[in-house]
């Protein structure tokens, strides 16, 4: 989505539109891993206006994502929402605080030009918003390290793992209070 930096007023206005995520897609691909994935796109929600040459913008990003469990490899379906705010600045003008950002100002970004594009400024509120290591819920269980059974469906059928004889010693140790 492209907005014309003279269109912008001081006043201001609301945006609804559909974000393609399918681009997103390579980007969060691990090497063979991956993830999460895109099949839909991401419903945008903008309030935005300008005071002198910043603009400002307010939004809410939600949409429906594929995720692919770190601990049991089982697909899994989850929603996305989240609200941001991020200000941008016209390029070359000086930025509050002097050149560099402080951590209170990551909402800070530059533009270039007449067009201001928000693609690249959703799609990071995109990506910003998935959880760090996806997981079909909270208490899964994985997979088993010797026969790769979903410990979530079924229980194991290998023997219990004897205590490495390294480790014997552990258990005579005591704790105490």
């Amino acid at each position: 989505m492209k907005l014309n930096v003279h269109e912008i007023e001081e006043v201001a206005k609301d945006l609804v539109y559909d974000e393609p995520t399918e681009s997103l897609n390579p980007l969060l691909l691990h090497g063979s891993v991956c993830d999460f994935e895109f099949h839909q796109p991401a419903a945008v929600r903008l309030a935005y206006y300008r005071a002198g040459m910043e603009l400002f913008f307010q939004g809410h990003i939600a949409g429906a994502v594929v995720g692919h469990c770190a601990r049991c490899l089982e697909e899994y379906p989850f929603t996305i929402a989240k609200d941001f705010s991020v200000v941008l600045v016209p390029r070359g003008e000086d930025l509050p605080g002097g050149a560099g950002l402080a951590a209170d100002e990551l909402d800070l970004s530059v533009y270039d030009g007449d067009l201001v594009d928000l693609t690249p400024v959703v799609r990071e509120q995109i990506i910003l918003a998935l959880p760090t290591r996806p997981l079909c819920r909270d208490a899964c269980r994985g997979l088993c390290a010797t026969c790769g059974t979903n410990l979530n469906v079924e229980r194991c059928r290998c023997p219990a793992a004897g205590v490495d004889p390294r480790l014997a010693v552990l258990r005579t140790a005591k704790v105490e209070d």
